[in-house]
């Protein structure tokens, strides 16, 4: 089996498959909550402030998440750090449906915000750990489609369930709301997650890291052949601080220079600009939002689906082209596009009227250019910041600091996060959707010039020969 490459690419596809269950699981964690948001405001009484908390509190467990996650997965492995992520979504999932205030359903939503955190940085990381890197950003890509799924498979589910009950405050099986069954789905590929990891090996380039050599060889040697195996972990080897230290955080400070590396600062930009162009808006209110634009509640379940079956296809696209046509030039196709569709989204929105009931109401075409720019929006974020970005915080760092460069990106892409998705319900109050959308163009328009300016293309190149 070693030395046939039909057998090696079979098993480095395997494994990548199980670690990216952990992004369907990020996916539909984070999705699930989109066709909650009326349960949750009924159940538990809350305001717009207390909903967009309620909302937003997953993304502060992410935030912390992604960091310990990080740096834990320097002292226990990657594999480790996932078999608890996948633990964590299981009693998230559990509880979030069956919690009786914002009090407890907060807490719940934290745990799986610790396992999404987890799990966005250390499955890609541990996929470019094992992938050559002839193909290594296709497999890494795969995250992005399985993060895609998710959201299209909660926001399918989500129909289906209101659907069935009626509306998502309606009672559904067993005497419980149609919208914490919304939550319980999620049981299903948790589980999954926790028993495939049992079948899977532990990161090599952390094995060397750790000392044990042998075993990297052997897991390298299924993956790549024997000789390329002693190679690598040669390579491996040479890589890493001189003195052979474990990684630490003050490895992230440039010896020569003095001050944070630039690599970081690289890693940090990428992953706050991900979020500042407000994507997640659309994937945590996108049923708000549609309602807010005069959609009915089905239409608005409807056009999610819509929306996720749309960005499942982006990704693909972005899978069979990332290794071919490189990470630079996706990301700058795609900040162009995101920040035309955003900037007509914001002027369709800031002309609409406001009705009687202070909804917006669309006039003539305005509703369908809105819905158009939207759905064009999501292509270009998926084609290109949405795997680009996860692919390049995997790929990017030397061995020596990848996993704290990844805890300290992987914090500031959640922090971000949690403030643009804490801050649009207030921001839809106080000036309106065109506003709101406005500042996403602006942000977009700002990523062109970063990514002109500070990203330099990494395909192709063995994680050995990245440059901190």
């Amino acid at each position: 089996m070693s030395n046939n490459p039909s057998s090696q690419r079979a098993y480095t596809l395997f494994i990548s498959l199980v670690a990216v269950i952990g992004g369907f699981l990020f996916g539909f964690d984070s999705g699930v909550i989109n066709g909650t948001v009326k349960g949750l405001q009924t159940a538990f009484n809350s305001d717009s402030a207390g909903t967009g908390f309620n909302v937003a509190s997953m993304l502060l467990g992410c935030a912390v998440g992604a960091f310990f996650a990080g740096r834990l997965a320097d002292v226990f492995g990657r594999r480790t750090c996932l078999i608890i992520a996948a633990v964590f979504f299981s009693v998230s999932a559990w509880g979030s449906g069956v919690a009786t205030d914002s009090f407890e359903f907060i807490i719940y939503r934290v745990l799986g915000g610790l396992a999404v955190g987890a799990a966005s940085v250390m499955a890609p990381a541990y996929i470019s750990e094992i992938a050559p890197a002839k193909y290594r950003g296709t497999l890494s890509s795969i995250q992005q489609i399985a993060i895609i799924s998710g959201l299209f498979v909660a926001f399918l589910s989500n129909y289906l369930i209101a659907g069935s009950a009626g509306a998502t405050t309606a009672t559904f099986w067993l005497g419980y709301a149609a919208w914490r069954w919304m939550f319980w789905v999620e049981l299903i590929p948790a589980v999954t997650f926790f028993f495939a990891l049992l079948f899977i090996p532990e990161s090599p380039r952390f094995l060397v890291a750790a000392g044990k050599k042998a075993k990297a060889i052997a897991i390298l040697t299924r993956l790549c052949g024997e000789d390329e195996a002693k190679s690598t972990v040669a390579e491996i080897d040479a890589s890493l601080a001189k003195d052979h230290h474990r990684p630490r955080f003050s490895d992230l400070i440039d010896q020569k220079k003095g001050g944070i590396r630039g690599i970081v600062w690289l890693g940090i930009g990428l992953a706050s600009l991900q979020q500042l162009v407000g994507i997640n808006v659309v994937f945590y209110y996108g049923a708000v939002l549609w309602q807010a634009a005069g959609f009915t509640e089905s239409d608005a379940l409807q056009i999610n689906v819509l929306s996720g079956a749309l960005s499942i296809a982006a990704c693909v696209f972005a899978t069979l082209k990332i290794d071919k046509i490189g990470r630079k030039p996706l990301l700058l196709w795609g900040s162009v596009g995101m920040a035309i569709t955003l900037a007509v989204m914001a002027v369709v929105f800031a002309m609409a009227f406001t009705n009687a009931d202070g909804d917006l109401d669309l006039k003539g075409n305005s509703g369908v250019i809105a819905l158009v720019a939207a759905n064009l929006y999501v292509i270009c974020f998926n084609f290109s910041w949405g795997p680009v970005m996860w692919v390049m915080l995997g790929e990017m760092f030397p061995n020596q600091i990848r996993g704290t460069g990844l805890a300290v990106s992987g914090m500031s892409q959640w922090s971000v996060n949690f403030v643009v998705t804490m801050t649009f319900p207030m921001l839809l109050a106080s000036i309106g959707l065109g506003g709101a959308y406005g500042i996403y163009a602006f942000c977009a328009a700002l990523s062109i010039v970063f990514v002109l300016k500070f990203v330099h293309e990494t395909k192709g190149i063995e994680l050995e020969h990245m440059k901190g």
